[in-house]
């Protein structure tokens, strides 16, 4: 018996898009999308069932780019050896899923690459306030938080002035997207991780992208026709 089942990509790709045409837009303190249910449930059971041991950081300075030796991108390597590695990029690789992105966001996705990262934050994990860079052409987290204090893992939002106005709900498959831009802070304020903190982040990135090993198919670009 294969566990978890293997779910299709083009279920995997219908799941997501009613999401995305499901998903509530707010403008404040910049534009971004919240999604719910976003992936079927045999894939978030699959993603937290992958042996991966979440890396042991001690102090960090508040960046995960201090650690990129021992970050856990979804790779070719990971398409192979995970059949819910090989059938999410599949599906977000799909013309029709990248057109309702494309549309729904307003970015240029045709010829850009999909990079995906499986985040395992424990205890003493933080992020600064910080934008993502314009090589992203949009950001998306999914949570896969489970536990009694999993609600208070959420992103941390700042206005334009870096001052903290919100946290964003981390409901178990739920999501947020926005498209990087100068007004677009966000973070990860010190607090207790009593387990683990497990997030996907998911981005269409510019065909110029220097990191080609963190590309979940670095041989085929996101077409939308």
């Amino acid at each position: 018996m294969h566990y978890p089942p293997v779910t299709a990509p083009e279920t995997i790709a219908a799941h997501f898009s009613a999401a995305l045409r499901a998903a509530r837009r707010d403008d404040w303190p910049y534009r971004h999308w919240k999604l719910t249910d976003v992936l079927p449930e045999a894939v978030c059971t699959a993603l937290l069932a992958m042996p991966i041991v979440p890396p042991m950081l001690g102090p960090t300075d508040g960046t995960r780019n201090s650690y990129n030796d021992r970050r856990c991108f979804i790779t070719p390597a990971m398409r192979r050896d995970y059949a819910v590695c090989a059938g999410l990029t599949d599906a977000l690789q799909r013309p029709d899923v990248a057109r309702l992105l494309a549309e729904t966001c307003a970015i240029p996705a045709e010829g850009s690459y999909l990079r995906m990262e499986y985040m395992q934050d424990t205890d003493g994990a933080w992020l600064e306030p910080h934008r993502d860079i314009p090589e992203k052409l949009f950001s998306m987290v999914i949570y896969l938080c489970t536990g009694p204090e999993a609600a208070e893992w959420g992103t941390d939002i700042y206005d334009a002035d870096r001052r903290w106005v919100g946290r964003s709900a981390a409901e178990f498959d739920s999501a947020v997207i926005f498209v990087p831009g100068p007004a677009t802070w966000h973070g990860f304020e010190k607090r207790s991780i009593i387990g683990v903190r497990r997030l996907m982040e998911i981005n269409y990135v510019r065909a110029d992208w220097r990191d080609r090993e963190q590309l979940a198919d670095p041989e085929r670009g996101i077409r939308v026709g």
